[in-house]
């Protein structure tokens, strides 16, 4: 350890040890020990000198209770040692000698003070500004989270906007005009038109869009309005995905999980969405499991998969829906946590504080 280290350290337990006492406590501390170092540089003789250890009660009370302090023990241990020369029988050619080592001595402690005075005033500055920056950055990250809170917020809303739009006005549309093309289709087979299987292949590309509109419509707002929309949402969105990916997707729910705030009951679709993708597109998981439960913890979403798992390193150019998942929990004031399944593969678990207000359980 370096000389430079061994003064931080001292200075740091030094610290330390005066924050946990009084200033007045300081103060006579330091008065004994200025009495104590007079007596035992007299006791030394008139050939040992122990100037140098008043330095260090001075110091502390320059440090911890104040300059005029520090300046009193400053003369005070001036006369003392002045008296204690004298007491020993040192003599000098003339009076001027000891007067000028007394005036050279009080000299050096008068610029020790004002030094530390100097450093305890940049301390003060250097904390009083670390505090402002500490503060202007707390300021700037929940400015942050509240601006990712919006975004989301916005899109979701535009997305349940333009899925409200694609299922009142398109889907409405497609079902007038398909029909219209039902009652063409029987009219031209009353009248025996030849063109009346052509009216019926319409009908079924109508009916067909109808159905890919419907599809959109429920991907841009998966979520329903109330409590138990979440419940709802994820039991459908398993089912959807063993039926069209040909694996098994179970959605496990012991006791109805109730999640208040519309916003939360999204992101935390949102991550189960993403996370049942990775697994199958990355993870080639063949079986998942989506469960919701209200654990000790709070309200936890997991996502288990038997898939290949997670790389302990992601890729550069991969990792974007783990980031996103993420960065979803945080903005919801959840854990994100990934590790191991039971299953072999990868399992993504979110959790909710306890005692939150936008979560709760159904009884009953």
């Amino acid at each position: 350890m370096t000389v430079s280290e061994n003064i931080l350290e001292f200075v740091e337990r030094l610290g330390r040890w005066g924050a946990a006492y009084k200033p007045r406590d300081i103060a006579i501390f330091c008065l004994v020990l200025v009495l104590l170092i007079g007596i035992a540089d007299y006791s030394a003789g008139k050939y040992v000198s122990l100037s140098i250890a008043y330095v260090l009660p001075i110091w502390i009370a320059a440090w911890y209770v104040g300059a005029p302090y520090a300046f009193f023990l400053s003369l005070l241990s001036v006369v003392i040692w002045i008296y204690g020369d004298a007491a020993t029988g040192l003599t000098f050619p003339d009076f001027f000698v000891p007067m000028w080592n007394a005036t050279i001595r009080l000299m050096f402690y008068v610029f020790l003070i004002a030094l530390l005075q100097r450093l305890r005033t940049l301390q003060h500055t250097l904390a009083s500004r670390v505090e402002e920056r500490a503060a202007a950055l707390t300021r700037e990250i929940a400015e942050r989270q509240r601006l990712e809170r919006d975004l989301l917020d916005v899109s979701e809303r535009e997305q349940r906007r333009i899925g409200q739009d694609l299922h009142d006005g398109l889907c409405q549309h497609l079902t007038g005009t398909a029909i219209a093309g039902h009652v063409l289709a029987e009219k031209l087979a009353l009248e025996g038109h030849p063109e009346t299987d052509d009216a019926g292949r319409i009908v079924d590309h109508i009916e067909t869009a109808i159905g890919m509109a419907r599809g959109m419509a429920k991907g841009l707002h998966p979520v329903e309005r109330g409590s138990d929309g979440l419940m709802q949402a994820l039991e459908e969105f398993a089912a959807a995905t063993s039926e069209m990916f040909g694996i098994s997707c179970l959605f496990e729910c012991d006791s109805p999980v109730l999640v208040h705030d519309q916003a939360v009951a999204t992101n935390l679709y949102r991550i189960a969405q993403e996370a049942v993708s990775n697994a199958i597109k990355h993870g080639r998981a063949k079986q998942i499991v989506v469960a919701l439960e209200n654990a000790e913890s709070g309200l936890k979403l997991t996502i288990a998969d038997s898939g290949t798992g997670l790389p302990e390193v992601l890729p550069s150019n991969h990792g974007m829906g783990m980031r996103i998942m993420a960065n979803r929990a945080s903005v919801i004031g959840a854990d994100f946590l990934t590790r191991r399944s039971v299953y072999g593969g990868a399992e993504i678990a979110c959790t909710m504080i306890a005692g939150s207000e936008v979560i709760g359980v159904a009884h009953g």
